[in-house]
Formats: C-alpha cells, sequence, structure tokens
C-alpha cells in the first residue's frame, strides 16, 4: 500500500523538478544508487520494471526505503498491464509511470488513490487522460516531441502538467529549453545515473550530480 498520497506525490514532484530513473539487478547497486539520490537531495525516484525479476528487487528497494530514508517516494516505471500496476502497489509503490495510456491501469491506480503517469504523444491521448483523473502526463518520448511541443499544448491547455521523459540531459540549455516551455517536473535517466558511474561505482559522484542538478533546475525557474 502507498505511504504517500497521490497530492503528496505530484506536490514534491513539482517541487522538485525533476525524477530520477533507474533500474539494475543488483539490489546493493540499488540501494546504493538511491541513497546517493537520497543524500543528493532528491525525495523521488522511480524504478523501472525491465528486467527479469524487477518486482523482487523493487520490494526490497521499497522496504529499504521506508526504514532507512525517510521521506523517500519511491514508484514504478515501465509499467504496460493493470495486473502489474497492481502487483508493485501492494509492495508500496507510491506512484505508477507507463509508457503509453491505458484505461486499465488508470482505473485499478484510481481506485486505490495512487497517482499514476501515462507515455502521450498527442492533445487527443493528453485530453483523455485527464478524463480519467490523469494529474501528470509523461510526454514520452520527449526526444521526438521537445519543448516546442509543449508550449503548443500548454496554449489551449494551460491546466496540463506536463513530465517529458527521454530526450532530457543534465546540461542547463536542455533543462532551460524544457522548463521555459512550461513543463511541472522532467524524468531523467542514464543521463543523469550513468553507465560509467555505476561500473566505477563512485556513488559520491552520483550524489554531487544529484545536487547539482537541483540547485540548476532552482536557479532556472
Amino acid at each position: 500500500m502507498a505511504k504517500y498520497s497521490r497530492i503528496e506525490v505530484i506536490n514534491q514532484m513539482e517541487n522538485s523538478g525533476m525524477v530520477p530513473l533507474f533500474y539494475h539487478s543488483d539490489i546493493e547497486v540499488a540501494k546504493n544508487v538511491l541513497k546517493a539520490c537520497y543524500y543528493g537531495g532528491s525525495r523521488l525516484l522511480e524504478f523501472t520494471n525491465r528486467g527479469d525479476f524487477a518486482f523482487e528487487i523493487f520490494k526490497d528497494l521499497n522496504k529499504f526505503a521506508i526504514n532507512e530514508l525517510p521521506g523517500m517516494i519511491l514508484g514504478v516505471g515501465s509499467i504496460t498491464d493493470s495486473s502489474s500496476a497492481s502487483q508493485y502497489m501492494l509492495a508500496g509503490a507510491n506512484f505508477v509511470v507507463t509508457p503509453v495510456f491505458r484505461k486499465d491501469i488508470a482505473k485499478i491506480c484510481n481506485r486505490r488513490k495512487v497517482l499514476w503517469s501515462p507515455g502521450c504523444g498527442s492533445l487527443t491521448e493528453i485530453s483523455r487522460a485527464e478524463e480519467m483523473g490523469c494529474e501528470l502526463i509523461k510526454l514520452f518520448p520527449g526526444s521526438i516531441y521537445g519543448p516546442e511541443f509543449v508550449k503548443a499544448i500548454k496554449g489551449p491547455q494551460p491546466w496540463t502538467s506536463i513530465m517529458p521523459t527521454g530526450g532530457v540531459n543534465t546540461s542547463k540549455e536542455n533543462l532551460k529549453g524544457w522548463f521555459d516551455s512550461g513543463v511541472s517536473c522532467v524524468g531523467i535517466g542514464s543521463k543523469l545515473i550513468s553507465n560509467d558511474i555505476l561500473i566505477a561505482k563512485d556513488y559520491n559522484a552520483l550524489e554531487e550530480k544529484v545536487k547539482e542538478i537541483l540547485k540548476l533546475i532552482k536557479e532556472i525557474r
């Protein structure tokens, strides 16, 4: 069962401006990455459902977050069906992110008042998701659409909250482009938690990078 309400989650996403995305099959690596993000100032992490036994890793990681990292909000990404969403919510997922908009996932998350963020790529999809109660749209893949697409959406629908994922990096120019266009927050994966950091197990470098990006986003806003 989710520890944090959908309102608490969306508020944290909008306040911090960044959701780190990450998957690893080794629980110890996952714990160290989570700690580095936490001590770097992030209170959010999306653990992506992208490998065999990912659910087992998530269960242990969420227990670790609850016991050792107060205030850390752990959610799950890359969910493509309602049964998977239900399974992760039973393990305490505080939010559910999907690559596409699916009504079955929306319904099961709404029943439990868990924040869900669907991948959308058109104004029609966005409108349909919002009709189902969506608070935050995932613009995916962000690299295809870009900040100009966000500006165009925010024209007729200024109330729409958008989180681009894919196509977001840690440069000031890139982040400024997204936030100037009106996004509520950004999702960053390998551009933040890089393979180089993971191979070297340089978690101190990750912690410093998270601090740097959160500070940069605050300055840009």
